[in-house]
């Protein structure tokens, strides 16, 4: 009987260190080469009410560990397909943030996703609080336009508050002023909401589709996917509090009538299908309201499904239109 590494390492999911998906860590943003790049954005100061965000990308890595045994792929027996093989992805840390400093701290999670995109990789971003999409936006303004699709339950469509621009109320509406951003898909957008009717009037103005959870289960996941335009580039932002606190608590706004897991993993799998992800965050796990740790583990679970659609489906699909 060997007691050496002689077969290689089990890996166990509790075991080494807690990068994304126990993927290679990249320290130097000047020698970034992988198809994926997980970077983290541990900024909160954007929040109205809880905090904790800053705790979320630590928190969605270590749950990642659980998907993820050293093994190759992750095989899917609904569709047969051995997804999270056949490309490279890295994990290269964080930005660094700058305490009480939004601008600092914003410029530097937009200097890593410039990174990211001049390496060609896939951004994957690990939020914080959603005015972190912010500067992810600002990092795309050298690409091709993008068709933003936000999984959420509130509009985060002020454009200013008491002179706040750049909280995590504001993101939408600043993504909206872009001249790339060609449209946005608000989707779970429900019950009692930090903006205004008047702030309905202006993103549908501005370009936006917006429909609730109930509205989405009424038409169902094929008749949403339609209402997106087929054959773009698509930036995917997912508020945790898209989910039903339920299943996803660990978060600072959480609002009742969310989403379960399956319906957003169907529609993310149809984007997937119709058009290209060229940008993806997720934001608003803040661990510490969830001592179970299922809020991080859906997150990382979402991710890792999503990440292998993207990556198996480009090879499926004629490329996007640009």
């Amino acid at each position: 009987m060997s007691h050496g590494y002689e077969a290689g390492r089990l890996n166990l999911p509790f075991v080494g260190i807690s990068t994304f998906g126990k993927s290679r860590y990249v320290e130097d943003w000047d020698k970034l080469e992988a198809d994926v790049a997980v970077m983290g954005a541990p900024f909160d100061m954007g929040t109205q009410w809880r905090a904790g965000t800053r705790f979320g990308p630590r928190a969605i890595r270590e749950a990642s560990t659980l998907f993820s045994f050293g093994h190759a792929g992750a095989y899917d027996h609904e569709d047969d397909v051995t997804y999270l093989t056949g490309f490279t992805m890295v994990d290269i840390g964080d930005a660094d943030i700058v305490h009480t400093d939004t601008e600092k701290s914003h410029a530097n999670i937009e200097y890593g996703v410039r990174k990211i995109l001049a390496a060609g990789a896939l951004p994957v971003v690990l939020g914080g609080d959603h005015s972190i999409n912010i500067p992810c936006i600002n990092a795309f303004s050298d690409q091709e336009p993008i068709h933003i699709v936000q999984i959420d339950a509130h509009l985060d469509f002020v454009d200013e508050r008491h002179g706040v621009r750049y909280g995590h109320g504001n993101p939408m509406r600043r993504a909206a002023e872009k001249p790339y951003v060609t449209g946005l898909s608000q989707i779970g957008i429900r019950n009692v909401s930090s903006t205004a009717k008047e702030g309905y009037e202006a993103a549908r103005a501005m370009g936006s589709d917006i429909l609730s959870v109930r509205q989405f289960r009424k038409l169902g996941v094929e008749a949403v996917l339609a209402r997106i335009p087929a054959g773009v580039r698509y930036y995917v932002s997912i508020d945790i509090d898209g989910f039903d606190p339920s299943i996803a608590c660990g978060t600072g706004t959480p609002s009742h009538g969310g989403f379960v897991y399956y319906e957003v993993l169907e529609l993310l799998d149809g984007l997937t299908k119709q058009g290209k992800v060229v940008g993806v965050d997720l934001v608003e796990v803040a661990p510490d309201y969830d001592h179970s740790g299922t809020t991080a583990i859906l997150a990382a679970q979402i991710l890792l499904n999503f990440i292998g659609r993207i990556k198996h489906n480009e090879t499926q699909s004629p490329p996007a239109s640009t």
